[in-house]
């Protein structure tokens, strides 16, 4: 019976991982599983355990397959390693959290190296609003989110995507190495059983990336979808997610303590990516997702 359940439990696994995106989305529950679809391949030591446990080589040969399904889908991004090479923006986004006393010092540990950064839950005249007001020259804040740069904005304008409120900004950067057009975002939650907001706001971030002309496109914030969840291919393509180019791992930003998912993103286009991670936000309950390209 149990090496039956073994092989069973193995072939679910194994579909479940390769064919997550045919599965219907349920409400809302299957793109919150695709969240955590990298943590699924922590079964397949359980199952090897079992089919031990029962002494079966048909059942430990079926376990194996969601490994090797795994190791497919994921065993490239641990063996990764950054493009490395020159490069000419610096850039990071981080939610500071809205309740966080410490976001002050939070932003002023990850913005040090930084030419760019993105941030969202911001408090009007806040601690983090405040000590990047110190460290950059530039800024535009729009509600709860905020881009500050060294190098001057121009174009400014609060966007609404989909909430009702401007919860996002588009802005043009002037660099040493051209014009950027940057993007902060803060989309909407998503929840087991309730993505609908969040679906409603992907794609009204889409149709704005889509509409916009310009050569360069920076992305910068928390989209509340993971890399694996089926929401982010509206998204990438067309732009690229920097962790997935010049990352080292996953990148898990949420939560803080102990990082299981990615919702803050860095994507764009007609530039390369050469290094990115994450850095740790004083606390904030997400850590800061970085990046370095080359324009």
């Amino acid at each position: 019976m149990l090496s039956r359940l073994v092989i069973v439990v193995s072939a679910v696994v194994a579909v479940a991982m390769a064919g997550h995106q045919l599965i219907p989305a349920l409400g809302g529950f299957t793109p919150v599983m695709e969240s955590l679809l990298p943590w699924i391949g922590l079964t397949v030591p359980l199952l090897l355990l079992a089919a031990a446990v029962a002494r079966s080589r048909a059942a430990a040969l079926a376990a194996l397959v969601p490994g090797v399904v795994w190791a497919v889908m994921f065993g490239s991004t641990l063996l990764r390693t950054p493009p490395g090479g020159p490069s000419d923006l610096a850039v990071g986004t981080v939610n500071v959290g809205v309740t966080n006393n410490a976001s002050g010092e939070a932003v002023r540990m990850i913005a040090k190296d930084l030419d760019l950064l993105a941030a969202q839950e911001l408090t009007s005249g806040g601690p983090a609003a405040k000590q990047l007001n110190k460290m950059f020259k530039y800024h535009y804040p729009v509600s709860t989110v905020g881009l500050w740069s060294r190098y001057p904005i121009s174009e400014p304008k609060p966007l609404d995507v989909g909430l009702g409120w401007p919860r996002a900004l588009r802005a043009v950067v002037s660099t040493p190495k051209g014009k950027v057009t940057v993007y902060v975002m803060h989309l909407a939650s998503a929840r087991p059983g309730a993505t609908t907001s969040r679906d409603a706001s992907l794609a009204r971030a889409r149709k704005l990336i889509d509409a916009d002309p310009s050569k360069r496109i920076l992305l910068l914030g928390d989209l509340n979808t993971a890399t694996t969840d089926r929401g982010m291919r509206g998204l990438t393509p067309p732009l690229v997610d920097a962790q997935t180019a010049a990352g080292d791992g996953f990148g898990f930003t949420w939560p803080s303590e102990f990082p299981i998912t990615r919702p803050d993103h860095i994507l764009f286009k007609g530039m390369t990516a050469t290094k990115a991670g994450v850095a740790p936000a004083t606390g904030s309950d997400h850590r800061a997702a970085i990046a370095s390209l080359r324009l």
